[in-house]
């Protein structure tokens, strides 16, 4: 369920000086020294082992974790050494640790409630009912693929993802020719689900969080995310084979456990609650979903002392992939060290020399090569001075982009780890035209709703 975590806010102020600045409140200007150099040298190499997890067989969340601690070390040892104001310096780190905390404790409520749905027989049912409806591959496909768009909005794009995927391995295990361009599907459309919805992806909750757009303005993405999607799972469904899978034999039936319809509403009560808490009475989104998750412990309390049942909260609370929350540490921190050492400062003319239409659609490219949630932080963090309409493009790219290679977004790594052997890199590859093809649409969609039509709230 990764894709839920990243980051709330990163638009830290820091004023670069281009000379070693010891006045209070400035940093110093390292992009053109040799020891900024040696840094970007760090992120590069660290990032390789991130997107090398597969090759090395090494958890990414550890070269992750060490390059963006190893960074700010290296940091911290260059102002003592040198005898630098520490101001800026420590304005930064506070800073980074207030926006970690946010998507940390968002993130770890989004789990939990994900984790006590599993553990209610939730999705089990879900599946269930899939298997039994009697569907043909082709319907499936939509089906899957329809549930990824819808569901991903509110349960993040990496965790719907890895749900519904468990639901193809479930229902077909052998037929390749169905469980790849399906597998591609859910991948596709989570992430376009996700990217019209400020829960929907670590991009969109980023840029919420950073205050570039409020809540409804990301819902008019949703023409262009759809369309993208239905584009793509058009093309891709013409590869999709004819026949029906074979139903198991001798399961026993599924039930929803007591309680799980209650967790249910639970859940969407407390995304309301994150949403109108930012919106009217500007709290973090991180406090309306702790509240729903104290709901949520006390609804667990009354179960197990009235009606003997236990739904063991803190079981699913153990379940959560600490290995993601870290992941996401270490790839904040990083772009936030080089955002302190002044790299992302000179990136941002990026937008001066060029058209933000151009730029931001290269962000998309951008993303699917590196992961969208570093590209995304960068450009938070570089906070160029560009309008409404070019945030909500950079949103939109960031997170559709994802889909155009495998190892993209975090939805087609889960599915990856999931159909290992089946959904690889390779085989997305074979489809990645209409991938491509679905993009191209939804950023002319875009275009023609936001800067031909001006169909959006602007400001």
């Amino acid at each position: 369920m990764l894709k839920i975590l990243s980051l709330l806010g990163l638009t830290s102020v820091a004023a670069f000086a281009t000379t070693a600045a010891h006045s209070a409140g400035h940093a110093v200007d390292l992009a053109t020294e040799p020891f900024g150099w040696l840094l970007l040298t760090i992120f590069v190499v660290g990032y390789y082992f991130i997107a090398a997890e597969e090759k090395y067989h090494i958890n990414k969340a550890k070269p992750a974790l060490f390059t963006g601690t190893f960074m700010f070390m290296l940091l911290g040892a260059y102002y003592a050494i040198n005898g630098l104001d520490f101001t800026a310096f420590d304005n930064e780190i506070a800073h980074l640790i207030l926006e970690i905390a946010e998507i940390f404790f968002f993130l770890f409520v989004a789990m939990t409630f994900i984790e006590a749905l599993i553990e209610r027989n939730v999705f089990d049912a879900l599946k269930e009912k899939l298997l039994n409806a009697g569907y043909n591959y082709k319907q499936l496909f939509w089906v899957t693929g329809f549930l990824a768009f819808f569901i991903s909005p509110v349960a993040d794009n990496l965790t719907t993802a890895l749900i519904l995927s468990t639901v193809l391995i479930t229902i077909e295990r052998e037929n390749k020719a169905f469980l790849v361009p399906a597998a591609i599907n859910i991948v596709v459309a989570a992430n376009a689900g996700g990217a019209w919805s400020p829960f929907g992806d670590i991009t969109t909750l980023m840029a919420w969080s950073a205050g570039k757009g409020v809540f409804v303005d990301f819902l008019f993405l949703f023409p262009a995310s759809i369309l993208g999607w239905g584009i793509t799972g058009f093309l891709l469904s013409r590869f999709v084979p004819e026949g029906v899978p074979k139903k198991p034999e001798g399961a026993e039936p599924v039930k929803i456990h007591r309680g799980g319809k209650v967790i249910i509403f639970l859940g969407v009560f407390t995304i309301a609650s994150a949403v109108l808490g930012k919106q009217l009475m500007h709290l973090p989104p991180m406090w309306g979903m702790l509240f729903g998750l104290s709901l949520l412990q006390l609804y667990a309390y009354t179960l197990k002392k009235y009606h003997d049942h236990d739904i063991e909260i803190y079981k699913s609370v153990a379940k959560i992939e600490n290995d993601t929350l870290l992941f996401f540490f270490g790839i904040l921190a990083a772009v936030g060290a080089l955002h302190f050492a002044g790299f992302l400062g000179h990136a941002v003319k990026l937008y001066e020399m060029f058209d933000p239409t151009y730029v931001n659609v290269g962000v998309g490219f951008l993303s699917a090569l590196i992961d969208n949630v570093p590209v995304m932080s960068a450009v938070l963090k570089a906070s160029p001075d560009i309008e409404l309409a070019q945030w909500m493009l950079v949103t939109l790219t960031a997170g559709v982009g994802g889909s155009l290679i495998s190892f993209g977004s975090a939805a087609g790594v889960g599915v990856m780890g999931k159909l290992k052997g089946v959904y690889t890199f390779s085989a997305h590859m074979k489809f990645s035209w209409a991938i491509l093809v679905g993009y191209i649409v939804s950023v002319t969609v875009w275009y023609v709703q936001f800067e031909m039509l001006g169909l959006y709230i602007q400001r």
